[in-house]
């Protein structure tokens, strides 16, 4: 238990969760003050520009007080912070901003708790990227076209955004898919890496308890329904299937690759894991001894 205290967390992160929790707040206040006070002209302004000006005296506060690592760690929280403070605001109206803001609140907390969670577990290889907000160009595409799917329902069919109890789903989805990947990332600690490892550090180790012991790669599973969840959760019809299958076919992919290192670095005894624990992937096998040469093929024949 002692590893969730805050004197457990390495200064960056402190510093990421102090610039969060600020910002949550002040963002908080702000959007929230026209409903508690009173739509007056004063206040419209407040409540939708107040943001964005308190971000940019925020961001200078940021760059006058901090340099370098220590300066994008904070931007990124205190933008995420902010991120988070209007997916609430936004969830709380009745129509279909309600189902933009519990994404918007689902997707700024997954990127803060990444980071979070590397602070928490493997402080050594914690960087910038550890936020994974500049993934991939096809992960910042995906997520553009499902605002835009979304954007273009809910004005054309804004009834189509109102099945809350579906978009529900989708939020359990992604909850419990947050809660897999952190429980792999805390359970593996510093054998956890966001990238795949081709060469074995000194200190690797295969883990097989804890939610091993349920799913080979739970990281992964998690984030596969995570992924999906947020797609129910914006009740994007289109983008739920091609989330779906791009997800499958990148972790299929991540899987085999990964799968082969791990073979190479602990042999049989990575062999016996994969018989008796399955990877927890629909209808993805990995990287299976005795099928692994046909599995090549099928990969580079794509």
């Amino acid at each position: 238990m002692d590893l969730l205290t805050l004197k457990n967390v390495c200064p960056a992160g402190r510093q990421a969760l102090g610039c969060f929790a600020i910002s949550l707040l002040t963002f908080s206040i702000s959007l929230y003050s026209g409903s508690t006070l009173g739509y007056t002209s004063e206040l419209w302004a407040l409540t939708y520009w107040g943001p964005a000006l308190y971000f940019c005296l925020f961001n200078f506060i940021l760059r006058y007080c901090y340099k370098g690592f220590s300066y994008e760690v904070s931007v990124r929280s205190a933008f995420l912070g902010a991120t988070f403070a209007t997916g609430m605001y936004l969830a709380s109206f009745e129509n279909g901003f309600s189902v933009f803001g519990w994404y918007v609140m689902i997707l700024s907390m997954f990127h803060f708790s990444e980071f979070m969670a590397v602070a928490l577990t493997n402080p050594r290889t914690l960087t910038v990227d550890s936020f994974i907000l500049n993934h991939s160009v096809q992960y910042g595409v995906a997520a553009v076209a499902s605002w835009t799917e979304w954007a273009v329902e809910f004005y054309f069919f804004p009834g189509m955004k109102t099945y809350f109890w579906l978009s529900h789903v989708g939020i359990l989805m992604c909850i419990g898919g947050e809660l897999l990947r952190k429980g792999a990332m805390f359970t593996a600690k510093t054998n956890f890496n966001h990238t795949v490892q081709f060469v074995k550090r000194p200190d690797h180790e295969l883990v097989t308890h804890g939610v091993y012991a349920l799913c080979r790669h739970p990281s992964y599973v998690g984030w596969f329904y995570w992924s999906v969840g947020t797609q129910v959760t914006l009740l994007n019809p289109v983008c739920l299937m091609v989330y779906a299958l791009a997800s499958w076919t990148f972790f299929r992919e991540r899987v085999y690759a990964e799968e082969l290192t791990l073979l190479s670095f602990f042999g049989e005894k990575y062999a016996a894991y994969q018989r008796a624990v399955g990877t927890g992937l629909p209808a993805i096998r990995g990287c299976v001894p005795g099928v692994q040469q046909d599995l090549r093929e099928d990969h580079w024949s794509y």
